[in-house]
């Protein structure tokens, strides 16, 4: 199963880059797997990657994305844009 690559997903990567985090991304895992892994400061922080540019409505996760979210039981959140991700590694609650 291929998935789809959300437009904003290689500037949130560079932003996350250009702080010092690692990024891996995964997005063409597809089952519902986050979009990337970010590691930093010693802690690994799974993101799945909406476009903050389109509706509400077409940013809600796909019925794989929401099983693989409702099952975690590590960390994971939900992205849609730069500044999202980065209060998502520096500690703020998402």
């Amino acid at each position: 199963m291929r998935k789809n690559t959300d437009a904003n997903q290689s500037e949130i990567v560079a932003a996350l880059r250009e702080l010092g985090a690692t990024v891996t991304v995964l997005s063409q895992v597809g089952y519902g797997c986050p979009d990337i892994l970010v590691g930093f400061r010693g802690i690994n922080y799974t993101m799945e990657i909406k476009d903050g540019s389109k509706s509400p409505s077409r940013q809600q996760l796909t019925p794989a994305e929401m099983r693989w979210h409702n099952e975690w039981q590590g960390q994971r959140a939900v992205v849609n844009s730069i500044s999202a991700a980065i209060s998502v590694i520096q500690g703020d609650k998402q």
